[in-house]
């Protein structure tokens, strides 16, 4: 049998091909329940060997050490199984970011989407990858390899459009960025990830008002959204910046927060929100205790830098030295393995920890020290410009404490320009 895009599917028949679909159809708009899908596709067809895949695809996105281990069994299961050419290459993508090789994972599904430009499946999740990797021309450039074999007819259109404009957004191409994102939004209102392209794109540019109206103009994206929590979080800023710090605090334990939430990438956004209020001076500290205890389980994790320093912002702001302990022994592991997240912790992630440690404790020289040294660089641990924002706003407020006022003012022209630069971009 052959998937939408017209793709050979070993192991299928047709209650896993609806099903199967249906969750990759979840998966482009980040929403509902897609690894529940692939459950219900092997559970049809234990021998649908995409499915297998798309489980350890959807593990392995969370970013979370715990879900290697479940990643790993669907790629074993896989593996087991009778596989075509396209399915070997992605159990051979998936099994290199198994290991800790995530670079080369990206690599490999570039090289697949070269041959299978329709294979959405492998262009989100080397997207993702590039996310997480910061690498935002291949974030931009996948996309644009494969874009001209597609067309508004051919299904996820506007997964493509949306990934494309995140990818503009994060190389500087704003206009672009905005007109293809509000595109997709046309197309698919509930996708989730176009809707936060345009959304980064008027943090970007400066355009508060401007955002709120996007966020709150289009409610397709909220519910039962895995994304919901980050564009929530998107929504927030644009209050922070304008000064508005009560609508903040009410979408962070609203929204935001209010869920409990244990998930990783969700938790990275409570931590830089409240990371954000307490640099401007706003009283956030019993807020620290319970997300400090939601991060406790991954404080031995070392699978990636990135969370590692937002959990480290909750265990100082809880004051939760035995679990910074933690982090630490686990990093110090983690340089030992030899794979991408070894060069992410010592190159940016485990100096960037230090510095913002250093800045909570109030030694604002050596954060001031760290973080010039690292913060042309910080896109090589994950995230996007507007989330590595932080560690420039910790600049600043170190530069200001630690009486290093003229740098302070050199920095914030810098940031004041640029945002004039992109405004009229």
């Amino acid at each position: 049998m052959k998937d939408a895009h017209g793709h050979h599917l070993t192991g299928c028949n047709v209650e896993a091909l609806t099903l199967y679909e249906r969750g990759l159809t979840q998966l482009r708009c980040l929403r509902n329940d897609p690894l529940a899908s692939a459950d219900a596709a092997l559970e049809a067809s234990p021998e649908l060997v995409m499915g297998h895949l798309l489980r350890a695809w959807l593990y392995l996105m969370s970013s979370e050490g715990s879900a290697v281990a479940e990643a790993r069994a669907a790629l074993e299961r896989a593996r087991r199984l009778p596989h075509n050419e396209r399915e070997a290459r992605h159990l051979q993508a998936a099994t290199l970011w198994a290991d800790g090789h995530w670079l080369q994972a990206a690599r490999s599904l570039e090289a697949l989407c070269v041959d299978y430009p329709h294979d959405l499946l492998a262009l989100q999740v080397g997207h993702q990858l590039d996310f997480f990797t910061g690498d935002a021309r291949r974030l931009r450039d996948r996309i644009a390899q494969v874009l001209p074999a597609w067309s508004p007819q051919v299904p996820g259109y506007h997964a493509l459009l949306g990934m494309y404009a995140f990818g503009l957004e994060e190389c500087g191409d704003y206009r672009l960025a905005e007109r293809l994102g509000r595109q997709a939004i046309s197309l698919e209102p509930a996708d989730a990830w176009a809707q936060h392209a345009v959304a980064h794109v008027l943090e970007m540019q400066g355009r508060r008002e401007e955002g709120i109206a996007w966020m709150r103009g289009n409610s397709a994206w909220q519910p039962d959204n895995m994304l919901a929590v980050h564009n929530w979080w998107h929504l927030a800023l644009y209050h922070l910046e304008l000064g508005d710090s009560a609508a903040v605090l009410e979408l962070l334990d609203g929204a935001i927060d209010a869920s409990g939430s244990q998930i990783a990438l969700e938790l990275v956004d409570a931590s830089a929100l409240l990371w954000r209020l307490q640099l401007r001076g706003v009283e956030v500290a019993p807020r620290w205790q319970d997300l400090a205890e939601r991060w406790a389980p991954l404080a031995d994790d070392g699978r990636y830098a990135f969370n590692d320093l937002h959990a480290c912002l909750a265990f100082a702001g809880a004051g939760r030295g035995d679990l910074l302990e933690r982090v630490r022994a686990a990093q110090t592991e983690a340089l030992r393995r030899d794979d991408d997240n070894a060069w992410m912790t010592r190159e940016i992630g485990a100096p960037a920890i230090e510095a913002l440690l250093a800045f909570h404790e109030g030694r604002y020289a050596r954060c001031v020290e760290l973080l010039r040294a690292i913060r042309n660089q910080a896109q090589r641990f994950g995230g996007s410009h507007a989330q590595r924002d932080l560690l420039d706003q910790t600049l600043i407020a170190a530069a200001q404490r630690g009486g290093q006022s003229g740098l302070a003012t050199a920095l914030e022209n810098e940031r004041r320009l640029l945002a004039g630069q992109r405004a009229v971009h």
